[in-house]
């Protein structure tokens, strides 16, 4: 194998185009395919730019090209050749298609073996092999676009949020457990024996302090880490863009960040989003797509229909109004046309994954209407349902009555569902919103308590600041997500900033005194000595970063992602230490085999 040497790369290989004609260039890459036509040989070379065809010609140069005849798959090259026109062959699905480079000199700086599966796009290899050879899977060229598309988004967020007077600070890896929501990962102390650090879910209180501390505007691409059950949008090491700002309303937080989003999109996507942004109420976000993510590129809101059947004899519909919850319906135009009665049958159990009992519909087609539930309503009753849905003829209706949060989780669930299996999703879109108005609490069942619905910091708002200790149920929140297509990519605050209101916070969500003073007294303390008004957001960026992609898979966007067991199947993370390391941090393990 040779070294660099004085070979020196010129171009990368992705670059070249017909105004190269005649210019001498030397190219590094790896081998894509080689193909020995016997006397000529064609090397396709690819870097992160793309490929560049290489010929070896037998006749011009025996010796080069008996070298080059041992050229296999993945193999690194270094070539140094004259750029030509193609002659024939053209290959109109790379930019590079219409010249090739003719070699005169050639490096072979490593031999490779044949891979355990081809370097292609789009590649149907089972993932776990693509995750142990993760290295391998990044050499492909769809993945190497989506990293350089994470890689953008990075440089554009630093631009903007520096254009816009925010300082970047970095905040510690190394904190204090402070649990409330998802597990910390823990980190023992060697010097301090039996105490451990926390990695932070969030630099949400050192965020709040530097606001205090004066730096009126602060931005952080961070790391945080969350000890939870990972699912496909989700890894337990995440990445945020980390934001606050001191004396700002809503309006202006908002305002910055849809500058924000506005650059990112034209940038990365030359896609132009309006502004404002769309601005939805938690409450209205919830009954008309039953999630406080809604996606708007399509239709099929809920359509509340409490009132039609609450006296009705169906005990289904009767009875989930009568007990407190709700029956809501979706219209799906056309459904009754392109869904079969087994696929009816097939979403009915789906939705029983959300917890519902079971979906009830109607199917309006060629004049005749088939239904699951008619038989137990009148006449009068089912026409209705009909006239207040808009239903026509080949239209279908489905119905879930039930507990409003059952009511909400499977009617959003299925109208996305829907909208999928019928492809009523056009490509290419991207609807913006900001959810706003959410509940300040939410009541944890197993807990028997109320919980923070974002994070204990959480301003109320101004009207409901008395009802902390009289109404928690009903406070509203100064908070704001933005969803991008069903996805929450960011969520924020204004913060509290009174210590008096912090501890009444505090107390709501069940703390004792010194409790609250155990875990937070160093942000109450802080407090006391003069907090500015103050607000921020954090954006998800491995989640932005996959919607800008256009992939539906977090670990698509992540270098070195984990499983869904947490694991890192490459370097074989989590695994087992000695028990000399153990004993330096005084751990023992119990019931485990080491």
């Amino acid at each position: 194998m040779e070294a660099l040497g004085n070979f020196k790369r010129t171009q990368y290989n992705g670059t070249f185009r017909e105004a190269h004609v005649d210019e001498t260039h030397s190219v590094c890459g790896w081998v894509q395919r080689a193909r020995n036509l016997g006397g000529l040989l064609f090397v396709d070379l690819r870097d992160r730019s793309g490929i560049v065809q290489c010929v070896f010609d037998e006749s011009v140069d025996a010796a080069l090209f008996s070298k080059a005849s041992a050229i296999r798959s993945e193999y690194v090259l270094g070539i140094t050749g004259k750029i030509r026109k193609r002659g024939g062959g053209i290959n109109e699905h790379i930019p590079t298609g219409t010249v090739e480079l003719v070699a005169d000199e050639l490096c072979i700086f490593s031999e490779a073996e044949t891979p355990p599966f081809e370097i292609v796009e789009d590649s149907q290899v089972n993932e776990v092999l693509r995750m142990t050879y993760r290295y391998l899977d990044l050499r492909r060229p769809d993945m190497q676009k989506i990293l350089a598309v994470r890689s953008k988004v990075m440089q554009i967020t630093r631009e903007y949020f520096s254009e816009n007077n925010f300082y970047e600070i970095e905040t510690p890896y190394l904190t204090k457990s402070t649990p409330e929501g998802a597990r910390d990962y823990l980190v023992p102390s060697r010097v301090h024996e039996g105490k451990f650090y926390a990695l932070p879910q969030s630099p949400q209180q050192y965020k709040q302090l530097l606001m205090l501390a004066g730096f009126d505007r602060y931005m952080q691409i961070v790391r945080c880490f969350r000890d939870e059950d990972l699912r496909a949008d989700r890894q337990p090491e995440f990445t945020q863009i980390d934001l606050e700002m001191s004396f700002v309303d809503m309006e202006e937080m908002m305002s910055v960040n849809e500058g924000f989003l506005q650059a990112l999109f034209k940038k990365v996507l030359d896609v132009d989003i309006t502004l404002p942004i769309e601005r939805l109420p938690y409450t209205e976000a919830m009954n008309r797509f039953g999630s406080d993510k809604p996606d708007l590129r399509f239709g099929f809101e809920l359509q509340d229909i409490s009132a039609l059947v609450k006296d009705c004899e169906f005990k289904v519909f009767s009875g989930a109004v009568q007990s407190g919850g709700s029956v809501r319906a979706i219209l799906v135009d056309g459904g009754a046309e392109q869904l079969t009665r087994k696929e009816i049958d097939r979403l009915a159990e789906w939705v029983k994954t959300y917890r519902a009992k079971g979906l009830a519909y109607m199917r309006l087609l060629g004049g005749e209407m088939t239904s699951s539930f008619a038989k137990f309503l009148s006449e009068a009753e089912v026409k209705s349902i009909i006239e207040t849905l808009g239903a026509k003829d080949g239209d279908c209706i489905f119905i879930v009555a039930d507990k409003n949060e059952v009511v909400f989780d499977s009617l959003g669930a299925l109208r996305v569902e829907l909208a999928r299996r019928l492809n009523r999703i056009e490509a290419g879109t991207y609807r913006l919103a900001w959810i706003y108005d959410f509940p300040l609490f939410e009541y944890d069942e197993e807990e028997n308590r109320f919980a923070a619905k974002h994070h204990p910091f959480t301003a109320p708002r101004d009207e409901d600041l008395e009802k902390l200790t009289t109404d928690p149920a009903s406070c509203r929140a100064k908070a704001y997500d933005i969803v991008i297509n069903g996805y929450e990519v960011g969520g924020g605050s204004l913060r509290i900033h009174r210590s008096d209101v912090q501890r009444q916070m505090f107390s709501a969500l069940g703390f004792s005194d010194e409790e609250a003073n155990d875990r937070f007294g160093h942000l109450i303390r802080a407090f006391s000595y003069g907090a500015p008004p103050h607000g921020g957001l954090a954006y998800g960026l491995d989640r932005l970063v996959m919607i800008l992609a256009g992939t539906e898979n977090i670990k698509d966007v992540i270098a070195f992602p984990k499983m869904q067991n947490a694991a890192e199947l490459m370097m074989q993370s989590p695994d087992v230490v000695d028990t000399k390391q153990l004993d330096e941090l005084f751990i023992q393990l119990k019931n485990t085999e080491q």
